[in-house]
């Protein structure tokens, strides 16, 4: 065989390598909560939260599916729909984007096993609907379990507080993470509001809490678990949980 010919063939091999690789896939999942404690305001998931992050997958050439505790159309903090801010005016106009994100699986109907990381988008109704949550509580378990990437952000957290391993740990347990702070809980004016602090919380279930100043990015890894402090963090946590799947990008 010629060179050209052994060169050629080598380069088809590669090519049908490359294009039998699936996709990394990734679960998104938001909240269905709406209502803001007892103030009779609204709330919801944090837009930039999600359309950040499925910015940075998709570029990654991920595929993403969304889901919520209900399923449908999730409710959005209305405060969060900042659309000069060009990834939500991009995810807003994307038919891949808030139209998935408004046919959202019910979580309980979600098979953990399709997915290689579970991003868990904050937004202060989560505090209310994912602690506590079988459903949010069994995936992450097998998640994390079966050796796959546990993410979530600001407020997202909240759905990892009751996790235990099948080693019957707190998946929290020892692990440097972040999560919305008290100072900016206190920030917003809605730490007596909230059901309960999330810094504390995560402390009590005896992981290593870091931060930084308040709405700036703080992002940690910590094995298989990567977590964000604030909405300015989204970006930088899907940034994390793309070079955990893809180790040569790092």
């Amino acid at each position: 065989m010629s060179t050209l010919a052994l060169c050629l063939l080598l380069s088809a091999k590669h090519a049908f390598a490359v294009s039998t690789i699936s996709p990394k896939h990734i679960l998104i999942v938001v909240t269905s909560h709406s209502q803001l404690g007892s103030t009779g305001k609204q709330t919801g998931y944090y837009l930039s939260e999600v359309a950040h992050t499925f910015q940075v997958f998709k570029e990654a050439g991920y595929s993403v599916d969304f889901a919520s505790i209900t399923g449908g159309a999730p409710p959005m903090d209305e405060k969060s729909r900042i659309l000069t801010d060009k990834a939500n005016a991009s995810f807003m106009a994307d038919d891949n984007g808030i139209k998935k994100l408004n046919d959202s699986f019910p979580l309980k109907k979600v098979n953990a096993g399709v997915y290689d990381a579970v991003f868990f988008a904050g937004g202060h109704g989560v505090m209310w609907d994912f602690p506590d949550n079988p459903s949010v509580n069994t995936l992450t378990q097998k998640m994390y379990d079966r050796g796959g990437v546990v993410a979530a952000v600001c407020h997202g957290p909240a759905a990892l507080v009751e996790v235990k391993l099948s080693n019957g740990k707190y998946l929290l347990a020892g692990k440097r993470v972040s999560g919305f702070t008290n100072e900016e809980e206190a920030a917003v004016k809605l730490t007596s509001v909230v059901p309960f602090s999330l810094e504390d919380k995560m402390l009590k279930r005896g992981a290593r809490f870091t931060k930084a100043a308040i709405w700036q990015s703080h992002v940690e890894v910590s094995e298989r678990l990567v977590t964000g402090q604030n909405p300015a963090s989204a970006a930088d946590v899907a940034k994390e949980v793309v070079k955990l799947l893809n180790p040569v990008m790092k």
